[in-house]
């Protein structure tokens, strides 16, 4: 499964995606712990103390934030498209 990581998370990772193996049944959380896996420096900036996602972080899976579908235990198939954005400011 490859997700799409954006803007200063790029630079975390250093490419534009993230290729993870995928198991049926996959949740956004488990994305995410197999990204902090692959790329340690990734979590503290993904995931609060407590293992919750950052306010600021969006996630969004075909198109929709994970927060209005079912947050981190949102199921994602290999089909499905991840994208990870971090918090945008200017103006």
């Amino acid at each position: 499964m490859e997700i799409r990581v954006f803007a200063t998370l790029r630079d975390v990772v250093g490419r534009i995606s993230i290729t993870i193996d995928d198991v049926p049944g996959m949740t956004v959380d488990h994305v995410l712990q197999a990204v902090s896996v692959a790329h340690p420096a990734l979590r503290t900036k993904l995931l609060d103390e407590k293992g919750a996602l950052q306010t600021a972080i969006h996630i969004l899976v075909n198109g929709r934030d994970v927060r209005f579908l079912n947050g981190l235990e949102t199921v994602v198939s290999p089909q499905d498209s991840v994208r990870i954005f971090p918090p945008v400011g200017g103006g």
